[in-house]
This record gives C-alpha cells, sequence and structure tokens, in this order.
C-alpha cells in the first residue's frame, strides 16, 4: 500500500506494531521466525519465549503498523512444523492485568499458607 493510500486509512485501536506470536514449535529459531514474518516488512526485533511458561511464544515488532497488520491478517493460521500459528495483536492492558492477576493469586496463597502455619 502507497504511502499516500496510508494516509487515508483509519486502523481499529487495536492494531499495533507488536505481534503476539502463540503456538509456534518449540524448535523454531529467531532466523525461522525473521523468514516468516520478514516477508510482510521490515522488522525491528523478535523476542522469543524461553522459559517453561512462556516457551511456544514470540514477540514480533514490526517497524511500521501497516506491516503488522499485514503480516497479522496473512499469518494467523499459517501452518508451521504442522502447528497453526495465533498470531494477535500485543494488548498491553489485557497483559499486565493477567500479570497482575497471577500476583495477586500468588501472593493470597502465600497469606494463606502463614495464616495455616500460625493456626497449627
Amino acid at each position: 500500500m502507497s504511502a499516500r493510500a496510508r494516509a487515508g486509512t483509519r486502523l481499529p485501536p487495536e492494531v499495533n506494531r507488536i505481534l503476539y506470536v502463540r503456538n509456534l514449535p518449540f524448535k523454531i529459531t529467531s532466523e525461522e521466525m525473521y523468514d516468516i514474518f520478514g516477508k510482510y516488512g521490515a522488522i525491528r526485533q523478535v523476542r522469543m519465549g524461553c522459559t517453561p511458561e512462556t516457551r511456544g511464544t514470540a514477540f514480533v515488532i514490526y517497524e511500521d503498523i501497516y506491516d503488522a497488520k499485514n503480516a497479522c491478517e496473512h499469518l494467523s493460521g499459517f501452518n508451521v512444523c504442522n502447528r497453526y500459528l495465533i498470531v494477535l495483536y500485543y494488548q498491553k492492558d489485557k497483559m499486565t492485568k493477567k500479570m497482575e492477576s497471577r500476583r495477586k493469586a500468588e501472593e493470597l496463597a502465600k497469606l494463606k499458607q502463614a495464616l495455616a502455619e500460625r493456626a497449627s
């Protein structure tokens, strides 16, 4: 899409340059990620999950928001090593809420444990 055509296009509010990718094969490399996602535009960064909770996920950050939109539209459901990719726009509010609820649950579990120890 040309720059002139892009100027008149309004994007939905959830669209941004950062894509959150799930259901990746555990053995995929960042070079393969650059090959797959680089077809849709210049990539600034790829961050792969490396802990047991984040394996199979990645963040792909594009230079341009329209390239990210194009990649999200075309790669969602794309088959890589017999796994279908789930490509979503990164939503900071959802991620922080998830982290906050996880932290509160851990804190509550610690308080319950401390209360149980006091009672016995």
